[in-house]
C-alpha cells in the first residue's frame, strides 16, 4: 500500500519540484517584451489553417527523392536548417521551427537574415542582439517558444510551456495543431541515422553529412547532439493521441522513412492532379 501510495504522490513531486525550479524563469517567459510579441502572434495564429492540411518537413536523405516542388502553394513547416533547400526549391516554407540550442547558436545569423515566420525557443534569446530587430528588421523578431525538455505533454495551445519531445518534430506538431492543421503530412523524416552513440550527446562533425539532405548541414566542424529516437517516439505517440481525440490525424509520406508510429501514405498520390 505504501509503495503505491508513492507512486501515485510522485508525478505530483516531480510537477511541484519542476515549477520550483522553474520559477526564476517566469517572469521573463511571459513579460519580457519579446516573448509579449510572441504571445501576440500565437493568439492571432491560434485556428487560422482550421481544417486544411499542412506538410511538416524533415531534413532526411531522403528528401533528395521526393518531388518538392508539388509543395509550392502548400502550407509548409520547415525546420531547422530546411532553408538550405530554399534556393534550388524557388520558394521558402510557409513557417521555420528551430529548437536546439546548438543548432540555433550556430546559426543564429541565418535565422535573423530570414525574412519568413520563424519559431525559436525562449532559451535562444541569447543568441540575438536587439539590434538584429529594430527598424525596418522589428517584423523578423522570431516568435520564441517556452520550450522545455522535461514534463511530457502535448500542448494544443503554445502559448504556454511545450514539452520539446527530443525532436524539433514534436515542437512543429504541437505548433502545427494550435493553428488549427487536420491533417499533418510528414516528409523527410526519416528517423534513420548513421551516427552511433549515447542520445543528446555532443559530438563535432569531422566531414560531410550523411544524415540530411545536403551534406553542409551538420557539415565538418558543426557541433550537434546524437538522436533520442526513444524519447521521440513517445512524444510521437502522444502527437498521434492527440490529434485522433481531437478527429484530426498525423500521417506519415516520407519516402522509405523508418518511423512507424503513423500511418503510412503514398506522397505522390496527396497530389492527384499533378504528375
Amino acid at each position: 500500500m505504501q509503495t503505491l501510495k508513492s507512486t501515485r504522490f510522485w508525478p505530483f513531486l516531480r510537477a511541484a519540484y519542476i515549477g520550483l525550479r522553474d520559477l526564476p524563469q517566469l517572469p521573463a517567459a511571459y513579460l519580457h517584451p519579446w516573448r509579449r510579441v510572441a504571445l501576440g502572434r500565437l493568439a492571432a495564429l491560434k485556428d487560422i489553417h482550421k481544417g486544411k492540411r499542412a506538410f511538416i518537413i524533415g531534413n532526411g536523405p531522403s528528401l533528395k527523392n521526393t518531388p518538392m516542388q508539388k509543395l509550392k502553394g502548400e502550407i509548409t513547416f520547415g525546420m531547422n536548417r530546411i532553408y538550405l533547400m530554399f534556393p534550388e526549391l524557388g520558394f521558402n516554407t510557409t513557417y521555420l521551427s528551430v529548437v536546439n540550442d546548438l543548432v540555433i547558436e550556430q546559426t543564429a545569423s541565418d535565422l535573423a537574415a530570414l525574412e519568413i515566420p520563424k519559431f525559436l525557443t525562449w532559451r535562444s534569446r541569447r543568441f540575438f542582439s536587439p539590434d538584429q530587430f529594430t527598424g525596418s528588421q522589428s517584423t523578423n523578431l522570431p516568435t520564441f517558444l517556452y520550450t522545455a525538455y522535461d514534463s511530457p505533454r502535448f500542448s494544443p495551445d503554445v502559448r504556454g510551456r511545450v514539452w520539446e519531445g527530443a525532436t524539433v518534430t514534436y515542437v512543429t506538431l504541437q505548433l502545427a495543431f494550435h493553428m488549427g492543421i487536420s491533417e499533418a503530412i510528414l516528409i523527410g523524416v526519416d528517423h534513420n541515422y548513421e551516427a552511433r552513440g549515447k542520445p543528446n550527446t555532443t559530438v563535432v562533425s569531422t566531414g560531410d553529412d550523411p544524415n540530411h539532405f545536403d551534406a553542409r548541414y551538420f557539415g565538418a566542424g558543426f557541433r550537434w547532439q546524437l538522436p533520442d529516437l526513444e524519447t521521440s517516439e513517445l512524444a510521437y505517440g502522444m502527437a498521434r493521441q492527440a490529434y485522433s481525440a481531437a478527429g484530426r490525424r498525423v500521417v506519415d509520406a516520407t519516402l522509405g522513412g523508418k518511423l512507424t508510429i503513423f500511418e503510412k501514405v503514398d506522397y505522390n498520390a496527396l497530389f492527384p492532379g499533378l504528375a
